[in-house]
């Protein structure tokens, strides 16, 4: 029974982690972005993040946030949340689900503990800014 279950691949969707200037801090903060580089529209995509990990010996871990878009065009990106500065120390995980057509896609994304540095960037597509990116 199993065997007859077909789970689609995640292909050219992926999440990407980009500085921006924010006037409330004051400061840069980075912000996390789904990008669609695929020839598909993304329909119902919903993604929900948590961040857990350890500090200083002690387990951590930050409540469910949903983030529900209605659609997100081909080509294209969305900013999804602001990562904030107390939690890049941690594994911040992304799950996205969407549809293309009538098939639902799924996929967890993970941005491992202080991935998300300066040091780490690339250029992101249809943005092209630096930024870190997870496949």
């Amino acid at each position: 029974m199993k065997k007859d279950i077909i789970i689609p691949k995640v292909e050219n969707v992926f999440l990407a982690a980009i500085q921006e200037w924010n006037d409330d801090f004051m400061e840069k903060v980075w912000y996390v972005h789904l990008v669609n580089d695929s020839d598909f529209d993304l329909d119902s995509v919903m993604v929900v993040s948590k961040a857990f990990g350890t500090i200083d010996g002690e387990m951590k871990k930050t409540s469910l946030l949903r983030h529900a878009f209605v659609k997100v065009p081909t080509q294209s990106l969305v900013k999804v949340e602001m990562v904030e500065k107390s939690v890049l120390a941690l594994n911040n995980e992304f799950v996205v689900t969407y549809f293309i057509g009538n098939t639902l896609y799924d996929k967890k994304f993970i941005f491992r503990t202080n991935t998300i540095n300066e040091r780490a960037t690339e250029e992101v597509p249809h943005i092209w800014q630096p930024g870190v990116i997870v496949r």
